[in-house]
């Protein structure tokens, strides 16, 4: 009998599926393994770690092991694909392929159907597919420069929003529980800790915001409200590259930022619905693309 590893290397954690043909047989976790942002060392202890869960969990030997594939952020880059490669072969047999995250995205939305999946976790991405086959991207160029409505997006943009409230002599929950979360005393040292080098875990600071649009404060609302256009911009600028107008269009949402903002799905809903409709109001599990794929890797 074969066995299929599917390998969702996040930057915020691992996820693995293993499975034989047609089934589900086993599933670990582990921290982040995104070779780009956690270094090698940190994405092979996580990476290791998951996968003898995933094995332990569906009594496999990871020698039993017949194709694996793991997604990642830079995937399709080669120093990346030749680090990831490395580190799986030191673990499991049979054939390994290392695809960019939003590859196994896709295809646990769509299958090898046309669509279009918008990832938001700590980074994001819009990524989609056409009925020809034909592919684009939308931001995910990292966090100095984009990765729009992500978990540091939402961060920095919070710290952003509270410094703007002080200004105008606004009150805000959110300011107390940013602090608490970075475990500082006041404003001052928020200010250096936010221009700090390197930069300060701004994705950490995502639940904190959750909670106070919450409560119902506006700052974190207005926060979270801007995060859900930032990505339904990315879903517009890739639908407009690959489908023509006024074709319906399905959408998928994936990653922690939908998942755990009910403001951000709902918004994000609204500023597309109108124009593309189908929306998937599921959060997908890239995990399964990647046992998916693996199914299918040639031997």
């Amino acid at each position: 009998m074969a066995f299929f590893l599917g390998i969702d290397g996040g930057g915020s954690k691992t996820s693995c599926l293993l499975g034989d043909e047609t089934s589900a047989l086993g599933s670990g976790t582990g921290a982040a393994s995104n070779v780009v942002r956690v270094g090698e060392a940190s994405a092979r202890q996580s990476l290791t770690e998951a996968i003898h869960q995933a094995c332990s969990d569906a009594n496999i030997a990871p020698q039993q092991i017949s194709r694996t594939c793991v997604g990642v952020a830079g995937g399709a880059r080669k120093d990346v694909d030749d680090i990831v490669r490395e580190i799986v072969a030191e673990i499991v047999a049979g054939e390994i392929e290392v695809v960019g995250d939003m590859v196994i995205a896709l295809q646990a939305a769509f299958g090898d159907g046309p669509g279009v999946i918008v990832i938001a976790g700590t980074g994001s991405i819009a990524y989609g597919r056409n009925t020809n086959g034909e592919t684009a991207r939308s931001g995910g160029w990292g966090f100095a420069i984009s990765d729009e409505g992500s978990g540091h997006w939402i961060g920095r943009a919070a710290v952003a929003a509270i410094m703007r409230a002080h200004d105008e002599e606004t009150q805000t929950r959110l300011s107390e529980s940013i602090l608490n979360t970075w475990h500082l005393k006041d404003r001052e040292q928020l200010v250096l800790a936010a221009n700090g080098s390197p930069a300060p875990d701004f994705a950490a600071l995502f639940p904190s915001v959750v909670s106070a649009a919450a409560s119902g404060d506006t700052v974190a609302i207005r926060v979270l409200e801007s995060a859900a256009n930032e990505l339904s911009g990315l879903a517009k600028t890739t639908i407009k590259r690959l489908f023509p107008e006024g074709q319906t269009v399905k959408i998928a949402m994936i990653g922690g930022v939908f998942a755990h903002s009910g403001t951000v799905r709902e918004a994000f809903s609204k500023r597309l619905i109108a124009e593309y409709a189908e929306i998937n109001s599921n959060i997908v599990e890239p995990v399964l693309g990647a046992v998916a794929l693996a199914r299918k890797i040639k031997a």
